[in-house]
């Protein structure tokens, strides 16, 4: 058994010993159940920010710890040099469960944004005929894929790219929402995919306009070139579909999923794909030590079964109906602008006598709520789908009296 320390040992212990590359919120939680989570003092919070959306069923959800602890006790790991009793079952069902031909699996997001981006490219020599070494991908500026070094070499981001150089060729970078500039991307006859989120996440909750994933795809279409789709925070069940995607009926051609995918439990992430493009990759060309692992397998089949069974994506999209009206009818000035989808929102903060998005977040821990900051001036709101309308409400009353406070 871990000894219990204090918050501020904590605290103390991370800023000793650990990278300094996070500037989290002073709030030291060890514990979570469903939507709320608790503090080393035993303190409440509603968690609105779900480990950016990677605990879409809630904390400690029965049915995945059960699940978790069932294979932990049977078979953790064999590796891919050998098969499993597990992995065929699990692809099959993720497979079907989102209609795609085959699976790869792997561990984090950012893993499976690479392994999209290995597999468009080698589509395009094998299929698409682009000449070795000149294959293109084009992405959005302000995007999220993750932070290694392929990622960051389209990131417009200066935190994330800053004296990391230099950085992987092969990237076009475009503004994000301007077909015009898409179109005119896609023309080159060496680019081979569109990498895109639905929504872009880390940047405010930015939601394009009505009709701009349909149209990018049907443009990827015209020229030949790969609709990617990085879902890993927007798919399951956030927004209020299965996928982002299906708000416009558009099919990428390959997906990238991750966070939810475990409900929070472990890292599990999948990149999915139609026989076409998956089976461009051959033995021996890519893989994970720990990816397709038994534990989770089946850890990742319990998370998708709770996604169905409880009806989280209809849950998002009535409760994020809610939350968007009542932050609307927040009369503060520091109110600019309230955005998102389902239970992906943010709300855009106007600084008010020298307070900003992260006192209000100061506030609201005070207050029994969990949110952070995004780029200074932005607060994401997404609490775990299974937040009861109640618990929602009592919610939206302690973030209101927060902002208040400061008008």
């Amino acid at each position: 058994m871990f000894q219990k320390i204090t918050s501020q040992q904590a605290i103390e212990l991370e800023d000793r010993y650990g990278a300094h590359n996070y500037h989290p919120l002073p709030v030291v939680l060890s514990k979570g159940k469903g939507a709320k989570v608790w503090d080393a003092e035993g303190k409440e919070y509603y968690d609105f920010l779900s480990a950016y959306s990677a605990v879409n069923q809630g904390h400690c959800h029965p049915k995945i710890v059960k699940a978790m602890q069932e294979q932990a006790e049977t078979l953790t790991l064999t590796s891919r040099a050998f098969y499993n009793d597990v992995l065929g079952v699990y692809e099959k069902y993720i497979t079907e469960y989102f209609g795609y031909d085959r699976v790869l699996p792997m561990n984090t997001g950012v893993e499976a944004d690479e392994t999209a981006l290995k597999l468009c490219r080698k589509w395009g020599y094998l299929k698409k005929g682009i000449p070795q070494n000149q294959a293109k991908i084009v992405a959005c500026e302000n995007n999220f894929h993750g932070r290694t070094i392929t990622i960051i070499s389209i990131s417009t981001d200066p935190d994330a790219f800053s004296d990391y150089g230099p950085f992987t060729p092969g990237f076009v970078t475009i503004p994000y929402n301007d077909l015009e500039a898409l179109e005119r991307a896609l023309k080159d006859p060496n680019v081979a995919g569109f990498l895109v989120e639905p929504i872009q996440g880390e940047a405010g909750v930015y939601v394009p306009e009505d009709g701009y994933l349909k149209k990018s795809y049907d443009l990827c279409k015209k020229h030949n070139v790969l609709f990617i789709a990085d879902e890993v925070q927007t798919g399951i069940a956030r927004t209020g579909k299965l996928l982002a995607c299906d708000h416009e009926g558009v099919r990428p051609d390959i997906l990238i999923l991750g966070k939810a995918l475990s409900g929070g439990a472990m890292p599990v992430s999948a990149v999915l794909a139609d026989d076409e493009i998956m089976l461009t990759i051959k033995p021996g060309q890519h893989g994970s030590t720990f990816g397709g692992n038994p534990l989770a397998g089946r850890v990742a089949i319990a998370a998708l079964e709770v996604v169905k069974e409880e009806k989280l994506a209809e849950r998002a999209t009535y409760l994020g109906e809610i939350f968007r009206q009542k932050m609307r009818e927040i009369d503060s000035p520091m109110i600019e602008l309230v955005r998102g989808k389902g239970l992906l929102n943010a709300v855009v903060i106007k600084p008010q006598n020298g307070k900003e998005a992260w006192d209000i977040c100061m506030k609201m821990a005070e207050n029994g709520v969990l949110a952070k900051p995004t780029h200074g001036h932005i607060i994401r709101f997404a609490p775990p789908l299974v937040i009861s309308e109640e618990e929602l409400l009592d919610a939206i009353e302690r973030i209101e009296k927060s902002i208040l406070s400061f008008t």
